[in-house]
């Protein structure tokens, strides 16, 4: 079975809001392996692993907004559960969800 293949951003109608646990991060650094330093809504630089169920379908660039998780264990580490659209970001803002400084 192959990947999904998705033409434009358009497509993708699904939107995710945070759930229990689950913060707005803005990626400020690319590190590679699939890791990424992450500027969180609580105002802590975390360093982000980008989950493997999205690993190979969402392509995170510099600056794009994403859901993520703190890990209990390590308080500067987190998981990247879900990145945002132009047109999600700009949603969440018109509803005031997304934090003034993202």
């Amino acid at each position: 079975m192959g990947k999904r293949k998705v033409l434009n951003e358009a497509q993708l109608k699904e939107m995710v809001l945070p759930q229990e646990g689950e913060m707005y991060g803005q990626v400020i650094k690319l590190v590679g392996s699939d890791h990424l330093m992450v500027k969180a809504a609580d105002g802590k630089v975390r360093l982000g692993r980008i989950r493997g169920k999205i690993r190979r379908r969402v392509w995170i660039r510099l600056g794009d907004i994403v859901l993520l998780v703190p890990w209990d264990f390590a308080g500067d580490r987190c998981d990247i559960i879900w990145r945002y659209t132009v047109s999600q970001v700009e949603w969440l803002r018109a509803n005031g969800k997304l934090p003034p400084d993202f």
